[in-house]
């Protein structure tokens, strides 16, 4: 089992192992999230790639016009104040 010591600055090494398994790297981000059901914090890569994103939305069946994007931010913003 990989494990790390904190530093005083509240710092840790991960260990190569452990980057390696979560595909991570120099200035790669890192999340850590509390799992509930096992109390416990799990650390997650926090990097994707922008074209893995590509097709999760469904595409439109009409295409928006720019005064209809206008008016939707004019919408949100008064409704924000």
């Amino acid at each position: 089992m990989a494990s790390s010591t904190i530093t005083s600055k509240g710092q840790i090494t991960i260990p190569i192992e452990v980057r390696t398994n979560l595909g991570v790297g120099v200035g790669d981000r890192i999340e850590f999230v509390f799992n509930k059901a096992t109390g416990h914090y799990e650390m997650i890569p926090a990097t994707v790639s922008i074209q893995s994103l590509k097709g999760i939305l469904p595409k439109r069946k009409k295409p928006v016009t720019i005064s209809e994007m206008n008016e939707a931010i004019a919408e949100r913003g008064a409704s924000a104040r």
